[in-house]
């Protein structure tokens, strides 16, 4: 069957719901979006694999390659969104309307907009004798668990010379970003009649001492770590929410404190995350406190800026190459050997907001960018 055009394929692929979030009650399902992609790729002569991630039910990535030997060119892209609240928007999500020259739809930028670009692409090339492979992916669960991306590193495949993370770079090519986690910090004190502070254990006294213990922490590793390519140069720590008590007149028996941390390329995610550990249970020593990731770690990622890859796609946009402190799937493929630059259509500013769009702009020049990839490393 002949390919379907570039909006077709993108209307069909955001009309499939494939919200991934770690509340199961709105966790879904990529295998409509996964099957999807797995025929296309199929009536384009892929030889196409559909592999369930473990412990994720309804869970899959699609792996497509067509061309043998080594080397070659992967392109890969995450087929879940995020949670979204359909009041916020002005048109139904999971339809793509167009105005003002913008593709609106959820997912539209971050990032199911990529695949029809690599599919279209990929058919410029169908009558193309490929000398190296071209591997094309869409992995399941990036915005939550990155489970697709890290079952892909267990399993040590795909093996290239080169590989592109579609997200949404506006077509600047990104060539590091910060690594991230995220943690819980309980404490568990007891309760008591607030006219006499001896009757409890006050949760909050206790927390008091772990966010200056926690801010003391970021001030330092802000004196220890800096790199000047990116915006915020210095690791961040933030403290984003804190759930405490239950009433003015009740020592206050339980606190909890849910943070965000970032640091740079050169750091260890898990091993400053074990050292923030440390200091928390030091600072509150009498008092019992749980410390709980919420996400496993992932890595930060830097690749070379004199790079094939890199370069090749600053002379292909026209844009030198960058950092930036979101996190992607680039991590994982760059720990299978392959140089891996994070390089898409659309804007990171849309992506996770209401009325998400890709800029009608960029779709022909993506289209071609990755058209000329191709000939480069395949062909």
């Amino acid at each position: 069957m002949p390919l379907p055009n570039t909006l077709e394929m993108l209307r069909t692929l955001v009309g499939e719901p494939s919200v991934s979030c770690i509340d199961p009650a709105i966790d879904q399902s990529n295998h409509s979006v996964v099957n999807h992609l797995a025929n296309w790729l199929d009536d384009l002569g892929f030889d196409v694999e559909v592999v369930p991630v473990p412990n994720k039910p309804g869970k899959s990535n699609v792996i497509a390659r067509r061309g043998s030997g080594t080397d070659g060119l992967v392109l890969s892209g995450h087929t879940d969104t995020v949670p979204f609240d359909e009041a916020l928007w002005h048109s139904d999500p999971f339809e793509v309307n167009e105005r003002d020259a913008k593709f609106y739809g959820l997912g539209t930028c971050d990032m199911k907009g990529f695949f029809p670009l690599a599919l279209a692409a990929a058919a410029r090339h169908a009558d193309s004798k490929l000398k190296k492979p071209l591997t094309v992916i869409g992995t399941a669960d990036e915005e939550s668990t990155f489970a697709g991306a890290r079952y892909l590193a267990a399993r040590g495949e795909p093996k290239a010379a080169a590989a592109v993370i579609g997200e949404p770079t506006g077509m600047t090519p990104i060539r590091a970003h910060k690594g991230f986690t995220s943690a819980s910090i309980a404490i568990q004190g007891s309760s008591g009649h607030s006219s006499n502070p001896a009757l409890g254990d006050n949760a909050l006294d206790a927390m008091y001492r772990v966010m200056g213990t926690l801010i003391a922490f970021r001030r330092e590793l802000g004196e220890r770590h800096s790199d000047p390519s990116f915006e915020v140069r210095v690791p961040t720590l933030n403290l984003g929410c804190l759930h405490a008590g239950d009433n003015p007149n009740r020592i206050c028996g339980h606190a909890e404190l849910k943070i965000d941390l970032r640091v740079l390329p050169g750091m260890d995610t898990a091993a400053v995350l074990d050292e923030l550990d440390g200091r928390v249970r030091e600072a509150c020593a009498a008092t019992p406190v749980t410390i709980t990731a919420l996400n496993q770690p992932v890595q930060p990622y830097e690749t070379p800026a004199d790079g094939r890859l890199v370069k090749t796609l600053e002379t292909l946009s026209g844009k030198r190459a960058r950092t930036v402190a979101f996190g992607t799937e680039a991590p994982f493929f760059q720990a299978l050997g392959m140089e891996t630059v994070v390089f898409g259509a659309g804007s990171i500013d849309q992506a996770h907001q209401p009325d998400e769009y890709l800029d009608a702009a960029q779709i022909k020049p993506m289209e071609d960018a990755l058209t000329t990839l191709i000939a480069q490393y395949c062909c």
